[in-house]
This record gives structure tokens, sequence and C-alpha cells, in this order.
């Protein structure tokens, strides 16, 4: 197995010819799972670099040098890049991936945009004679690893169906939401409920080292309990030692929360603790931690 990615029991899918735009932290390894799986990956990323360390991690894969000739031929176009300009960057113009797609074939965007670009692409891609389906995932770069990613998809339900197979070589769950744009709203509610519990586990851990109890041990015994959750589990120990060298930045959670109070404004949500949270998010940022995992957010109360 790839040092890059773990073993998993992948569900039977006869072979596609795929391609992977963006080779970052999360599309490397899903990338990587896709090839395991049996797929015949070609790769694109900016710098060449990442595609030839990928060829050469995972033999028979290729690399193109635009992503319309990485597209051509293919019969899905995954993509995992940084926001909405560098999705569009990838996807539209004489170079982009939808200029070099066969009729038919499906365009699946996996990195966390806005519902807009969503449907802007879905647009673009009908026009065409493609599909396109806007599916941000959960889990972080461990889930992509491991292939046990969870993905929020939003499109046609046909065209969700012949995908799903395919995604699931790095997924434990691909879940329709919704229309185009649906996946991205999902992944906002997300974002909305890691930060809250996020913030509130900071305070706990903090308060609990203030009131000079075993942290160790009170997350021991609360995480059996009601107050349970994910960031608990994996990033309590880590919280409470000051130790914030993985996982998801700071930068991307901004970025993400403010895709997510963007909308917010347009549909008249109501979030003034996501909003305060996204503020704490900027005071580590100007601690010099926008590359700290998002856990980093009791730096602020110590």
């Amino acid at each position: 197995m790839s040092p890059s990615i773990t073993t998993k029991t992948y569900e039977p899918c006869p072979p596609h010819a795929v391609a992977f735009l963006g080779l970052g932290v999360m599309g490397h390894s899903m990338a990587g799972h896709l090839a395991v799986a049996g797929h015949r990956v070609t790769v694109y990323n900016r710098t060449t670099r990442k595609t030839e360390a990928f060829c050469a991690e995972f033999a028979g894969s290729r690399f193109a040098p635009t992503p319309a000739l990485a597209a051509a031929g293919a019969d899905l176009v995954f993509s995992c890049v940084g926001n909405d300009d560098d999705l569009r960057s990838v996807t539209l113009g004489d170079n982009g991936a939808l200029a070099g797609m066969k009729p038919g074939a499906i365009f699946v965007d996996h990195t966390t945009a806005s519902a807009d670009v969503a449907r802007e692409l879905d647009a673009a891609a009908r026009a065409r004679g493609l599909h396109f389906i806007d599916a941000p995932v959960s889990g972080g770069e461990a889930g992509a690893k491991n292939g046990v990613l969870t993905v929020m998809c939003g499109g046609e339900a046909a065209v969700f169906e012949r995908m799903k197979p395919v995604a699931m070589a790095f997924s434990r769950a691909v879940t329709l939401m919704g229309p185009s744009g649906a996946g991205q709203l999902t992944k906002m509610v997300n974002q909305i409920c890691v930060a809250g519990v996020v913030q509130g586990l900071a305070e706990a851990i903090a308060f609990g080292q203030r009131a000079g109890l075993d942290i160790g041990q009170v997350l021991g015994v609360i995480g059996k309990g009601a107050a349970q959750s994910w960031q608990m589990d994996n990033r309590g120990k880590t919280m409470a030692e000051g130790r914030f060298d993985f996982g998801f930045a700071v930068d991307w959670m901004r970025k993400d929360l403010g895709l997510v109070l963007d909308e917010a404004q347009r549909n008249g949500a109501r979030l003034p603790v996501t909003a305060l949270i996204d503020q704490f998010y900027a005071d580590v940022q100007a601690m010099g931690g926008g590359r700290w995992d998002t856990s980093s957010l009791i730096k602020r109360l110590k």
C-alpha cells in the first residue's frame, strides 16, 4: 500500500477512466484511493512536482499539463482545489476541464466553495452536454488518507447514482442532499456545527485546567456521556497539550465561515455565535496561527 494512504476494502466497481484536479492535502489521497481501487487515473496540479510525485507513487497513473487534457476521455473528472476562483480556473476557459470532457461525462467538485459557484458551473456543464455534482467533504486529512470521507452532494439523482460507486473509493458515505448547490449548503451547516463545538470544547478544557483538574481524566469521563463529540475524541488531548500542528487549518476555516456568513446574509439566517467564533479565529490568525489546526481556538484563552 502507498505510504500516503491506508488500507481499506473497496466496494466492487467497474474500472473507470477518471481525472483528478488538485493534489493538495486532500486531493492527493483521494486520487490515490481511486488509483488503488483500480480506476485509470490522470491527474493535474498547478505544481508539476506534485503530479510527478503522484505518478511515481501510484503506478499506472498519468499526469497532464492542463485540466482540459487531463479531462479528455474521462468518464468522471474530480476536483479538490482552494476556493471559488481556483475552481473556475480549472473548469472554465479553453484549458479548463469542461472544454476537454466528452459528452455525458460528469464533473464532481469536492472543493468547499459557494453554492453560487456550484450553480454557475452546473449551468456551464449543461450548456456543453455535461453533468456537474457539487460534493464537498468532511473528515479532514485523516479521512482522506483512510478513505472514509463523508461526501455531501448536490445535483441530479441519476447522475449522482453514476458517480457514487466511484467516489466510494475514498469515502464511507456519499449522500445526495438535493439539487445543485445543496452539497455546499450542507457543508456550511457542517462548519457551523464544528465551529461551535470547538469553541465550547476550548472553553471547557481551559476552565478545567484553571480549576486544577486532571484534564485527561475529565475528557475520559465526559467523553462517555452527552458531551462526547468527534472533536473531543480527536482533539481534546492535543488541545490540552497545546499541540496544533495537524488537521484543518485556521485559514481554511475562516474561508469556509466566510462562505457561511455570506450565504446567511442572502437567506436571512441569524448566526450570532458563528460570526463571533469567526472573529475568534481572526484573533488566532493575528497570533500567527493561520496554519494551526482549528482546535487552536484554545490559545485565545490561555
